[in-house]
């Protein structure tokens, strides 16, 4: 049922996801991943490159967990970190590439006792910032799990879509976070975006400069 934040907003189409990550991640930032009754704007992005990335899942080729990295544009790849929480990223480009953006973090901007509900649940969150502030707090919030794993985000009556963004932020862009060395070259892999300036953006300050 439509909310009236997302009453006339319409999943984006495969043709959005089905572009190079490096061009998908920033174009994310600001659109809004929605889910019932949570919904949420993306504020921070990483891309992922494949077989080209020393950072990515599927650098070392198609396995039978990142097998929906390989799938078609507009999927969701949810795996666990550390057998502890759920990551999810949107599925980029066209199929057999692998590549993919990590949503790292976001804005809950309806369904907000709903997210703050899951997320005491499973741990402490003291302020509306903090909901969806890293990869793992974001999946909570959303009430998204490893389950999720392959769900198309543009399918007719998907439960979990993405709609366009009202406007184009102000992006900054820099290196990964918790990657190998070869992974966090910050000439090579300037990859991680965000919308500068929003407190819900994760990691140290210095990354944020």
């Amino acid at each position: 049922m439509p909310t009236p934040l997302t009453s006339g907003l319409t999943p984006l189409p495969r043709e959005f996801f089905d572009r190079p990550s490096v061009e998908l991640a920033p174009r994310l930032l600001g659109c809004l991943i929605v889910t019932d009754p949570v919904v949420l704007r993306i504020t921070e992005v990483e891309a992922y490159a494949g077989s080209q990335d020393p950072g990515s899942h599927a650098y070392r080729g198609k396995s039978a967990r990142n097998a929906t990295m390989f799938g078609p544009a507009g999927h969701l790849y949810v795996y666990r970190h550390m057998g502890l929480h759920s990551c999810m990223n949107l599925v980029a480009a066209d199929p057999g590439e692998g590549t993919g953006c990590l949503i790292r973090a976001g804005e809950v901007v309806a369904g907000r006792e709903t997210a703050r509900h899951r997320r005491t649940t499973s741990g402490v969150t003291r302020k509306d910032t903090d909901l969806a502030q890293g990869p793992g707090r974001l999946t909570v919030a959303l009430g998204i799990t490893w389950h999720d794993d392959g769900l198309d985000v543009c399918a007719p009556d998907a439960p979990v879509w993405v709609a366009d963004r009202a406007r184009e932020p102000a992006i900054g862009a820099g290196v990964r976070i918790g990657l190998n060395e070869a992974a966090s070259d910050p000439v090579r892999h300037p990859w991680r975006f965000r919308i500068v300036g929003d407190p819900t953006v994760s990691g140290p300050p210095a990354y944020n400069r």
